[in-house]
């Protein structure tokens, strides 16, 4: 998903291939090449000197995933994170969002995460960033 100020992902890579750096530089860079005519006005200096745009930080965090409840709490952060930095009321809410695929499968149900009082008692977003 991907967000004004960052993006998660979560999903698994090519049998015998643990390098999510790569996977996830080349995803950057491929994102980055799209946007680019938008985003040069807005380039410093130092992001100039190595080439980058100021779209990405220049860390990240990657989580290898233990179990299926670690998964699962996961892809429930995924999903409620633009709830979380003030983008949206509801998850519903947010349209470049995997939750309205999981909806139609049958996965969660459209009013997941609902109201702001049940999201204070469910810990939806708990994960570190």
């Amino acid at each position: 998903m991907v967000l004004p100020d960052h993006l998660h992902a979560v999903g698994s890579l090519p049998s015998g291939d643990a390098d999510y750096s790569t996977h996830l530089s080349l995803l950057k860079r491929h994102v980055s090449q799209t946007v680019r005519h938008l985003l040069l006005a807005s380039q410093s200096a130092s992001r100039h000197k190595r080439r980058e745009l100021a779209l990405w930080q220049r860390r990240f965090w990657g989580h290898q995933i233990r179990d299926a409840g670690d998964y699962a709490r996961h892809v429930d952060h995924v999903h409620y994170n633009p709830v979380k930095h003030g983008l949206v009321a509801e998850v519903r809410d947010w349209p470049y969002s995997r939750f309205h695929r999981y909806v139609r499968l049958g996965l969660y149900p459209n009013d997941w995460a609902g109201t702001a009082v049940a999201r204070t008692q469910g810990g939806y977003g708990e994960l570190n960033e």
